[in-house]
């Protein structure tokens, strides 16, 4: 009998995986992670965590399945939270949650499920695998989209080897939201009707300008106002960039309490009224901590067409499928998490990976994890580069 263990996180998606893994004859292990100890940046007066970890028990004991705690918060600090706090002060917009299925759940979760000498592990995400064999008989592991167009997560997975991908299990993968509430109630689950979380992966419901200032202080800064006219000529000499905003006349609008507390893109926040349409970051500059906004959603400097990946943040899921210097070719894209895919001309270059995008992507932010397709396999991903 194989031995898997399942991350069970307290929420319905990881019980109706723990549960049909179960059904499919698996010897199975639940282990609740905790990330996290500091519940100062938590939204509500309870914690949690605590919550999330007596549900995942009580799913547990229901399908009569060992269940254990295990404490990752310190490497969970160093390998994310100081990620994040470090691209934030880089003026860089991180993806924290793509960060922590790398290092964390398939990385150290990976590892102590294997010292329990476990088989597989299995996540509660909405996406699934695919092995095939190669003439030597070598096999190789594909990251598909899961069949849930709504709820697909295989965003979050763009990081994983095939090391990862050849222990991991996703039992839901094949599966709808509302099928997995289903299945959950008839399971009679205390998590059936439990709501999805909305805070940092396996922390809570965490604030994110709190827990920003907990490290990042406030520093008031100025907002600088970019023209509607068009002048990408001027700033873009390499159009796989973005803008330099700073060769550009600009007015001063208001002020900020720090520009690293602002993302390309951002509408929120920015509290500054009067004007015709609203305001958008357009980019930031935390060296001279200062904001660059335009007016409206169709703002020149706001919708870019080219991007690219420096090679060192460049990853193939299955290396097989890396390209050479030089070569070209055409995959659907997306910059961000639930986005629709967009297709793409994709050139490996000595400088990096460049991106040419046939209709124009909004609010384009460094430290962004762009992920390429081709049909339902993720083939790759990699850092927005600027």
């Amino acid at each position: 009998m194989k031995r898997v263990v399942v991350g069970l996180s307290g929420g319905v998606d990881s019980s109706v995986a723990a549960y049909l893994l179960k059904e499919q004859g698996y010897e199975v292990i639940a282990i609740f992670m905790r990330n996290w100890h500091d519940d100062s940046v938590i939204i509500d007066d309870e914690c949690p965590w605590i919550d999330d970890s007596n549900d995942a028990m009580l799913v547990a004991e229901h399908l009569g399945i060992p269940f254990q705690v295990m404490d990752l918060s310190i490497d969970y600090k160093k390998r994310i939270v100081d990620y994040m706090f470090k691209e934030y002060q880089e003026g860089r917009t991180p993806n924290p949650d793509v960060l922590c299925n790398r290092e964390i759940k398939f990385d150290l979760f990976l590892k102590a499920a294997l010292e329990l000498n476990a088989d597989f592990v299995a996540t509660g995400h909405y996406c699934r695998k695919r092995e095939t064999q190669d003439a030597e008989g070598k096999s190789h592991y594909e990251l598909l989209a899961g069949v849930d167009n709504n709820k697909d997560q295989s965003y979050f997975l763009c990081q994983l080897n095939q090391d990862q991908l050849s222990r991991a299990i996703f039992p839901i993968g094949e599966l709808s939201k509302p099928e997995v509430r289903k299945i959950a109630a008839e399971a009679g689950f205390v998590t059936a009707d439990k709501k999805d979380s909305q805070g940092l992966c396996f922390i809570g419901k965490v604030k994110l300008p709190t827990f920003l200032q907990q490290q990042l202080k406030p520093k008031t800064g100025e907002i600088r106002l970019i023209s509607q006219k068009d002048q990408s000529e001027l700033v873009q000499a390499d159009p796989y960039r973005g803008a330099d905003f700073s060769l550009i006349e600009s007015e001063k609008l208001g002020e900020h309490p720090g520009a690293h507390y602002f993302t390309v893109g951002q509408r929120r926040g920015l509290n500054v009224g009067g004007r015709k349409e609203p305001l958008f970051v357009l980019g930031t500059d935390v060296n001279n901590n200062i904001i660059y906004v335009g007016e409206g959603e169709h703002h020149w400097a706001l919708n870019r067409n080219k991007l690219m990946v420096t090679p060192h943040e460049t990853h193939w899921v299955d290396p097989i499928n890396k390209m050479n210097i030089g070569e070209e070719r055409s995959y659907d894209v997306r910059i961000r998490y639930r986005q629709q895919l967009s297709p793409a001309r994709l050139k490996m270059e000595k400088d990096g990976l460049h991106f040419d995008f046939e209709d124009e992507q909004k609010g384009v932010a460094a430290g962004q994890f762009v992920v390429w397709y081709e049909g339902e396999s993720l083939i790759g991903s990699g850092v927005i580069a600027s």
